[in-house]
């Protein structure tokens, strides 16, 4: 009876090294591909808005709807055109000239002064929602910032309440998106590399060799797996420099609980390439199995864009069984927030239930296929 080897286990590595350092493709997927993506994804996905032509009526003329006009004009937000007619505004909106019309009111600057309610009238293109709302947040930050002016010397301000932003003062969209495209790399990698492994040895018919000499299912396992695991590591790390000295990203963090996270999440997606790798066989049909099954749920459930809250609840569910759903609040709370490892306990152990579930199901098929 053989027993575990790890010596066995490192020489099934060390020629998978070989393999690699062999493979152009291998070695461009690991290595300028996520430089790549993130460079282009890190300034293709801007959700800022700027430079938005925005179309204005001032039928008021006076200092205050001088003073917002030009607070609107200065700042990055805006690019100010005037109409002269209600009509003409709404038809630069609806002829996509402007995505806004500003009208202000006569009597404008006496009513706010004197505490009267006045309001600015602001039509919103509201075809691109995502825009929109930020167009809208936009406006609304520079009007109160101007009744802040305005009410300065009275005794109680009209405004309300006071708000800042924090972990990401100016809101910018990059801060959270890149931290996103660091995991959806990760994943779609570990899945993509590990998935034409097992299914590589398969087709070149080396995999009947392999088995039989005494090395046993788990040694090939963690043999094959080490070195994808090694190449994603080194990913992340060079994506990790990339983000930090080219975007300016801060990291609030600990990287000890980043990386922890890090391998519990590798080893899930890790055994999910290898699971897919072991059904299908095919490095053909391994590849598109795991672009499908890496790429759907890592851009659609795991929040990368779409906040997995508003999601239906048995999409909420699903989300859930995914490591990836996990790993990203992790990994954005640990570039902006900061928290603990216990803060974050919650996450990591729902990541690590599901990897297990992962390994479990990729050990349970490999073995059931041998037999």
């Amino acid at each position: 009876m053989t027993f575990f080897k790890w010596s066995r286990t490192f020489a099934i590595s060390r020629k998978e090294f070989f393999h690699i350092f062999r493979d152009p493709f291998t070695l461009g997927m690991a290595f300028v591909l996520p430089l790549l993506v993130v460079v282009i994804f890190g300034y293709a996905m801007e959700f800022n808005q700027n430079n938005v032509e925005v179309s204005f009526l001032d039928l008021d003329r006076s200092q205050s709807s001088r003073s917002l006009l030009e607070k609107m004009s200065s700042s990055n937000y805006f690019r100010l055109k005037q109409v002269r007619s209600p009509e003409e505004g709404m038809k630069s909106v609806k002829s996509d000239n402007s995505k806004a019309f500003i009208y202000v009111p006569p009597n404008f600057d006496k009513n706010i002064r004197s505490d009267v309610s006045e309001k600015i009238q602001v039509l919103i293109d509201g075809t691109d929602s995502a825009a929109a709302g930020v167009i809208q947040r936009y406006l609304i930050q520079i009007t109160n910032n101007m009744s802040i002016e305005v009410h300065s010397n009275s005794r109680v301000s009209s405004t309300p309440f006071v708000s800042r932003y924090l972990f990401n003062p100016e809101l910018n969209s990059k801060w959270f998106s890149i931290p996103g495209i660091m995991v959806v790399i990760m994943a779609i990698l570990c899945t993509l590399l590990t998935s034409l492994t097992i299914a590589r040895e398969w087709e070149k018919g080396s995999m009947e060799l392999l088995l039989s000499t005494p090395v046993k299912p788990l040694e090939i396992i963690l043999g094959k797996l080490f070195p994808y695991a090694t190449l994603n590591i080194i990913s992340v790390v060079t994506v990790y420099i990339l983000a930090r000295l080219w975007f300016d990203l801060p990291f609030r963090g600990s990287h000890i609980v980043f990386l922890f996270a890090c391998f519990i999440f590798l080893a899930g997606y890790l055994a999910l390439g290898l699971a897919i790798s072991v059904i299908l066989r095919q490095q053909l049909t391994a590849m598109q199995a795991a672009m499908i099954i890496g790429l759907l749920p890592t851009n659609l459930l795991s929040g990368f864009i779409f906040p997995v809250e508003n999601m239906p609840q048995g999409f909420q569910w699903l989300a859930s069984i995914f490591p990836v759903r996990w790993f990203m609040i992790v990994t954005r709370d640990q570039f902006l927030k900061g928290s603990s490892l216990v803060q974050l306990s919650f996450p990591i152990i729902a990541m690590g239930v599901a990897s297990v579930i992962l390994v479990s199901i990729a050990v349970v098929k490999f073995k059931g296929d041998l037999d």
